[in-house]
Order: C-alpha cells, then structure tokens, then sequence
C-alpha cells in the first residue's frame, strides 16, 4: 500500500511542478520574475526527481536497504538543488517588489546559499550509508534554515507593504515546508512515522509554484 500510494503521489508531484515550471517559462513574455520563478519549478522537480525515482523503484521492487547509494546519492543533489531553489527565489522577490542595491543582504544570501552547499559535500555527511551522521544533517541544515527565514522575512513584508494578494502567502508556504523538513532531519531515523511530513512539505513547495503560475495567468489576461 504504501509503495502505490507514495509512488503515485510523487509522480503527480514531479510531473506536475515540471510541467508548472515549463508554462511559466513559455508564457513568461520576458517577465524575469516568472523566467525565474520557472526556472525554479523545473529545477525543484528535477532535482528531487534524483531521490524520488530510485525511491519509488526501491519501494515497488527489493526494498530501501538495496538502494541506499542510490539514495543517498539522490539526497545530496537534492539538497544542492533545493539550496539553488531558494537563491533563485531570493531572485524572484527582488525583481517582483523591485528591489536595489542592497548589496549586503544579497551577500548573506549567497553565502548561506554557498555555506550548505559546501556542508553538503563534506564526506562526513555519509550519504551513501546506512546511517547517514545526523551530527553532519544538522550542520548543513542550519545555513539553509537561516537562508529560508530570511526569504520568509522578505516575501512576508513586500507583500504587505505592497498590499501584493497574489503573493500574500508564500512565506506561509517556506513555513510549512521547513516546519515539516527540520523534525524530519532530527527525528527521523529514530522515529520513522515522522517521514510521513514529507507529504505535507511536498504539498507546500506544490503551492509555492502554483502562487507563481497563478499570478503570470492573472497577470496575462
């Protein structure tokens, strides 16, 4: 039961950001904002395509423990693709509220972006074991929670400034995602239940893209 329901749901989660990215892209007209909030949706799907697919395989066919190299190998770019995700979105709010200079705050933003990334890499996260350091989990994880809240400080702000109702809620859907990703890392190994949030992270990153679509299809008519 569980490999046909979390297959199926994955599959219509990739197919269904990649397909939202790609819109975006053809029907942007040479709006950056979407050009970028395109390039994020497809970025995100096929990133994560990179863990889901031999995730689904392993379920429908041996078993997890046969894939863990796989897996593993998938959580890491997974992890490098989410981080390029949220620097694109950093991307995305400056050019939605017309952002200048600001030349520090873009500094912070890279280097929390380039922080995780190399965090990622580090052998010590053991990605291909059994069991991954969760020591090293919670290492890499801190300049991406960092670089998440400072995306949901800003949208969270512009939007309202900017009386924006189009985007009025995509720091809500950073929350989620995060509020259901951080006890992931922390708890999951010892309590495997709490996998189960990865639905409802899915299902915020979902509505993130959908806030992007939505507002190039108001914008467009």
């Amino acid at each position: 039961m569980q490999a046909v329901f979390e297959t199926a749901f994955d599959i219509v989660y990739l197919i269904t950001v990649i397909t939202l990215g790609i819109v975006m892209l053809k029907n942007s007209r040479g709006k950056k904002q979407y050009i970028l909030f395109g390039i994020m949706a497809v970025v995100l799907g096929c990133g994560d395509a990179f863990h889901l697919v031999p995730r689904a395989i392993a379920l429908c066919t041996t078993g997890l423990a046969d894939y863990t190299v796989a897996l593993g190998i998938g959580k890491l770019i997974t992890s490098i693709t989410m981080t390029i995700f949220y620097l694109l979105l950093y991307y995305v709010w400056r050019q939605r509220y017309q952002i200048k200079e600001q030349k520090n705050i873009t500094s912070i933003v890279w280097f929390l972006s380039i922080a995780r990334i190399i965090l990622c890499l580090f052998p010590q996260n053991e990605w291909t074991s059994a069991a991954p350091s969760l020591a090293w989990g919670i290492y890499r994880n801190i300049p991406f929670a960092l670089l998440g809240l400072v995306i949901v400080i800003f949208f969270y702000r512009s939007a309202r400034q900017n009386a924006d109702k189009s985007f009025a809620n995509l720091w809500l859907t950073i929350v989620i995602s995060f509020a259901c990703y951080l006890p992931v890392v922390l708890f999951a190994e010892i309590y495997p239940l709490v996998g189960i949030l990865m639905i409802p992270k899915t299902c915020a990153y979902v509505w993130t893209v959908l806030i992007g679509y939505l507002a190039l299809k108001g914008e467009n008519k």
